[in-house]
């Protein structure tokens, strides 16, 4: 049976390059990256080039890159290292209601240790404008956190124009973006936009898994989360994972032109919504204005998600019904939103990459005109 791998946002394949340098690292360039002999001193060679590669990915220099275990671990990191320094400034933070559960999740344990959070929601166009999010800030407000691609729905929110806004409004805080579901697909531009934070994942553009990085400003102090022999400016101590730091590494180096990407996505994009027309009584889209063309959330009110997954896999289509770190979970994104309970119980996300091909969607939409009328048949 053809596979049609649909489910990008969660993971990706691993690239060519980044399978090939992992490998090397592990049987050839194999030493700890702090050891002073030949090995060692190879190994480090290895990881300068990888920060290299992502700090150019990221629109950063390269000493403002640290690595960490992914996307979770940096994300943390900058929200709860950064609240640790700028808790005597003021307690107050401003994010948003769809942000990814490391995220999320990090801002509750900061309201448990007193911290006012508040969580701005997009309009019903999916839209949060910089002039909404600087309007939360106040004088006490010490730490803005704004994803820049909705990891669920698409949505792409304004950071180049939020930076500023921001720092209008509260100059002490300090500003992150959860850049995950951005990277590798949309031209980074960390140091341009004036950041001070950002985090990005391997494995969401075909690197390994269990590795990450945040950019960190020059200047800005954090608090680490991880105590030991200092490794990584002190921030992420523990022996540095060189095989997938160094994929990492060969991962961004192998990131095509965005305009390419963007090229692919819109078509395809354009390609599964022809092809679902005949459902158009059956299927609610979920797309936010200029929202991301990679990412496509849709509903089919009276189905449950986990029904059509399955139903979808046994055809060999792979997609997900939202964040894979809510492991099935009604999505909270989509909650957040206002969206009808019946539409939230029965959404799929739909994710490409650059290796998705016309034959995988026309295998989706096959497989979903097929599930409309089976599965409603059968509930009848």
């Amino acid at each position: 049976m053809r596979h049609a791998y649909l489910d990008n946002s969660a993971t990706t394949v691993t690239c060519p390059e980044a399978v090939q340098k992992a490998v090397e690292l592990m049987t050839r360039c194999y030493g700890n990256p702090s050891s002073l002999h030949t090995l060692g001193i190879d190994a480090e060679k290895e990881l300068n080039l990888a920060r290299r590669e992502v700090a150019r990915l990221l629109g950063a220099d390269t000493e403002e890159v640290i690595f960490t275990s992914g996307g979770t671990e940096g994300n943390n990191l900058a929200v709860l290292g950064g609240a640790a320094v700028k808790a005597r400034q003021g307690r107050h933070a401003v994010t948003t209601a769809v942000e990814h559960s490391s995220v999320s999740a990090a801002f509750s344990q900061l309201e448990k240790e007193g911290w006012e959070v508040t969580r701005l929601v997009p309009d019903s166009r999916g839209i949060l404008t910089a002039q909404a999010i600087a309007a939360a800030c106040r004088d006490d407000t010490t730490l803005v956190s704004i994803m820049t691609v909705n990891n669920e729905t698409g949505a792409r929110f304004p950071i180049a124009e939020t930076v500023p806004a921001v720092r209008r409004a509260a100059p002490r805080a300090l500003i992150h973006t959860d850049a995950v579901q951005a990277a590798g697909k949309l031209p980074l531009k960390a140091a341009r936009w004036g950041l001070d934070l950002m985090t990005a994942s391997s494995h969401k553009l075909h690197g390994p898994k269990g590795c990450g990085a945040l950019y960190i400003r020059k200047g800005i102090r954090l608090l680490p989360r991880m105590l030991g022999g200092g490794q990584e400016k002190g921030l992420r101590s523990g022996t540095e994972p060189m095989p997938a730091i160094a994929a990492f590494g060969a991962a961004a180096a192998a990131v095509p032109d965005f305009e390419e990407q963007g090229t692919l996505y819109r078509g395809l994009r354009t390609r599964l919504l022809e092809q679902l027309r005949p459902l158009e009584n059956k299927v609610v889209f979920h797309l936010p204005e200029e929202g991301v063309p990679y990412i496509v959330n849709l509903s089919m009110p009276g189905l449950k998600s986990e029904t059509l997954l399955h139903f979808l896999a046994e055809r060999g289509v792979y997609v997900s019904s939202g964040s894979a770190c809510s492991k099935g979970k009604k999505s909270p994104v989509l909650t957040a939103l206002g969206l009808d309970p019946a539409e939230v119980d029965s959404a799929l996300r739909i994710s490409f990459s650059r290796y998705t091909v016309p034959e995988d969607v026309d295998q989706l939409a096959s497989a979903l005109l097929l599930a409309s009328e089976t599965l409603v048949r059968r509930r009848v």
